[in-house]
């Protein structure tokens, strides 16, 4: 498998984790077994420690000291921000609508990438972001979940303003990337961010009750921390290596696709002709961003 190839299938990968997590992450919250801020931090302080275990089975790069304040950056962006606002907006609205909004974050990318990074927007790339737009607009107006919320309009919010967090997550970490291992980078990004969620989460940790959690809310929480949190933050930087910023950000438009088919296996949503329709457009703008452009002769 060629460079191109893995990080295409890490980015996927990426994708589905998260897609999947929609669903775990609000049983877990939804259920009270523990609350909003209280998960952030559980989540969090797996991840890091994780991160620095593994990070020690890896040749120690020396960071430069002008490094350190991009990865506070990162941190700031990418885990506090990013994580505190995702959670409480999926609390307040539906896995689908959650994943649906995040859709505009390879807008924000792609837009982003062009001003910061100068990454070239090519035709493909513009009637791929629309396609998979289009999609994640028809699954918005006229797809609907049975999952009952407690405050839509203020979660759809939160989760609009944790798209933003994340886009510019995306273009702060691209350049250390190239420069670092993700290990190296990754597990002191986590451990700003530990600290910077600290103060919010300390409190409704101390309230978590073990006793109540059977196995299958175990599995949730191992999965939300292990495979949505520390496998999807080491993929990513792994995707960026051989990617644009733009392209792995269009991968998103996957998300809504994997949250519905999740949930609806789950029993919390049911198969329409729009949610069809609006797959289609979401793979199809997938392919088109992704596709490589010819090399004129």
């Amino acid at each position: 498998m060629n460079s191109r190839n893995f990080a295409l299938f890490a980015v996927f990968m990426v994708q589905l984790l998260y897609g999947l997590n929609y669903t775990f992450a609000k049983f877990i919250i939804n259920e009270g077994f523990i609350k909003t801020f209280g998960l952030t931090l559980v989540r969090v302080g797996g991840a890091t420690i994780l991160f620095w275990i593994f990070g020690f089975f890896f040749k120690k790069e020396k960071i430069d000291n002008k490094d350190y304040f991009t990865f506070f950056l990162g941190a700031v962006f990418g885990v506090g921000l990013n994580m505190l606002l995702f959670l409480k907006g999926l609390e307040l609205t539906s896995p689908i609508h959650a994943s649906v909004i995040v859709t505009i974050t390879p807008i924000l990318i792609l837009v982003l990438s062009s001003f910061f990074l100068s990454e070239k927007i090519t035709k493909l790339k513009i009637i791929g972001v629309f396609l998979g737009f289009c999609g994640g607009i028809l699954l918005t107006l006229l797809g609907k979940s049975t999952r009952v919320a407690d405050n839509v309009i203020l979660g759809n919010t939160f989760i609009f303003l944790n798209a933003i967090a994340y886009s510019i997550y995306i273009i702060i970490i691209k350049k250390l990337t190239a420069k670092y291992h993700p290990f190296t980078f990754i597990k002191w990004l986590f451990l700003f961010g530990f600290f910077l969620v600290l103060p919010f989460g300390y409190t409704e940790v101390t309230e978590i009750q073990l006793d109540t959690f059977t196995p299958y809310v175990w599995y949730s929480v191992v999965f939300v921390v292990v495979g949505a949190t520390f496998l999807t933050y080491v993929l990513n930087p792994l995707a960026l290596r051989s990617l644009k910023a733009s392209t792995v950000g269009v991968f998103i438009y996957l998300q809504p696709v994997i949250a519905g088919v999740f949930a609806i296996v789950m029993g919390v949503d049911i198969v329409s002709p729009v949610k069809l329709i609006a797959m289609f457009l979401i793979f199809s703008g997938v392919y088109l961003v992704t596709k490589k452009p010819k090399v004129s002769a």
